[in-house]
């Protein structure tokens, strides 16, 4: 093989998502599969193995890699980043295309909203509202002199860098949004939304009353998917944004409820 029909080599982070999402498809890798498919060292592999470890992503085994066992909803934030990555990319550039100049909008936690703020610089806005509750997403936008920050205090969630209780409810009440986007992690077309934690249930829901529209961000995976605790019925919901590997009988059942989908 010449050196111009050579693939190009990946970047270290992408490489390391396509190994997540290969072992969400199939559960266990081996390093010499690994080197095969990317065409790079076994001591290469094994690095990116060991930082994925480290980081909760995969459990590390002897010769390879398993699918973390755990429930992919309990997960530290970092690592939900690295799960159907390109899915959340194509979101949150249609999502953050529906923002407006001098608009006030409201962001929740989650690794979908957090590729929203991320397009927010890239938008041709002189001015723009922010409030959020998540530590992350509030860094992304804190060095944009355009963006006027909001962020609302209370008990601070480490899985998911994510502020709620009754002081963040108390906050919110006082404020207004143009639009609300919401990340969740489980979507029913009968139950509603739905995350694992309680307090960032109740102050979803807040968020949704103090909102005037509301546009769920979710990739396919959220969908059919049950959590502990329910934000909102469906119906409370305006438009949902999600990627086109969602099966079609859930986006009509969606859009049986009078919402408006999106599929990129």
């Amino acid at each position: 093989m010449t050196r111009a029909s050579k693939k190009p080599r990946l970047l270290v982070e992408e490489r390391r998502r396509r190994i997540t999402e290969m072992l969400e498809a199939q559960e266990r890798v081996t390093v010499e599969e690994l080197v095969a498919r990317f065409d790079v060292s076994a001591v290469t592999i094994r690095g990116d193995l060991d930082a994925l470890a480290k980081s909760g992503a995969v459990i590390r085994s002897h010769g390879g890699a398993l699918k973390r066992i755990e429930d992919p909803e309990d997960i530290p934030i970092t690592v939900k980043e690295t799960l159907h990555h390109a899915e959340k990319v194509r979101i949150g550039h249609a999502a953050a295309h529906m923002i407006k100049d001098g608009e006030t909008i409201m962001l929740d936690s989650g690794s979908t909203t957090m590729e929203i703020a991320r397009q927010v610089k890239f938008l041709k806005l002189k001015s723009l509202n922010v409030i959020t509750n998540a530590l992350n997403v509030a860094m992304e936008l804190a060095s944009l002199p355009h963006v006027r920050l909001i962020m609302i205090g209370g008990i601070l969630r480490q899985m998911s860098y994510s502020l709620a209780g009754p002081h963040a409810e108390q906050t919110l009440r006082a404020l207004y949004a143009d639009r609300l986007f919401l990340g969740v992690d489980g979507l029913d077309p009968e139950i509603g939304l739905m995350t694992p934690d309680v307090l960032e249930a109740q102050l979803n829901a807040v968020m949704i009353q103090v909102s005037r529209e509301v546009v769920v961000v979710a990739d396919h995976t959220k969908f059919q998917r049950r959590s502990l605790s329910v934000i909102a019925r469906i119906d409370a919901v305006h438009k949902v944004i999600t990627d086109s590997a969602v099966a079609p009988e859930i986006v009509t059942a969606v859009r049986g409820k009078n919402v408006e989908v999106v599929l990129v």
